[in-house]
Formats: structure tokens, sequence, C-alpha cells
């Protein structure tokens, strides 16, 4: 996916800056990244190499074609919803993930060079309502 600038889209084609943003909560955004990539035409999308390795400025600025992170950013909901590009440190901010939880769902150390597109799916949707677990979250849970 190529990327440009405002300035260079104006001079290519029409652009409306008036439009108004879309509001969706964090759930909803995470729920419909969940459900793009269920509907990926790409079966098995590429991870990004060793994030957690990188300086935070690389980190942030991270992007590949046929990423997890480039599904979401090619749904226009999404994209009417203020997400701006496919970067890693864009998704962090638009679906308000930590770096260790964007890390589990996009990182080469988890995947190998590809995952599914469904298996991804599977573990953004547990983000959107994320369940305690364990012996002493059920032991809460249960006695309120």
């Amino acid at each position: 996916m190529e990327q440009y600038a405002l300035e260079q889209l104006k001079t290519i084609a029409k652009v409306s800056t008036t439009c108004k943003r879309l509001e969706l909560t964090r759930r909803e955004r995470i729920e419909r990244w969940a459900e793009s990539l269920e509907r990926s035409p790409k079966p098995f999308l590429r991870t990004l190499h060793e994030t957690e390795y990188q300086p935070i400025a690389d980190r942030i600025a991270l992007r590949d074609d046929d990423t997890p992170i480039s599904v979401a950013f090619a749904d226009p909901i999404l994209r009417a919803a203020g997400m701006e590009n496919d970067s890693y440190g864009e998704a962090i901010r638009f679906f308000e993930l930590s770096d260790g939880e964007l890390h589990e769902l996009v990182c080469f150390c988890h995947f190998g060079e590809r995952v599914s597109a469904a298996t991804v799916a599977r573990r953004v949707r547990k983000m959107a309502d994320p369940q305690p677990s364990g012996f002493f979250a059920q032991l809460r849970a249960f006695f309120g």
C-alpha cells in the first residue's frame, strides 16, 4: 500500500477534509479489526520482525504491507474513525493497546514469518473483552 502526504494527494485528487470523524468506542474499533481480519482476502499475513528490540522511534514507525495492521488500515470504517496509517505506533494509539499487547499480535517471535489472519482475529477479539483467567480470578468472579 502506497502512502502519500495530504499535500501530495491534493495534486492528484480532490480531497475533502470536512468529513466528520466516525465515533467508535475502543471495543467497537477492536471488534471491527477482528471482523476485517476474518474477511481478509489473504489467509496468511506478514509479521513484523523483532518489535521488542527496535528503538522506540523505529518501533513506532514500523510497518509493512499485508500485516494485521495494514488489514485494519484498509478498512474504510476504521479510517473514518481516525486510523491515520498502518504503522505499529498508530495501531497502539488507535486501538489503545499497550506495546506488549500489540507485540503479541504482530511480532515474528510469536508466529514466524506469517500468521493466519483467523488466528490474529481470535486474539484481537479477546483483547476487546478480556476475561480474567486463573484460579484466583475465577474465585473473585464467583464471590464478587
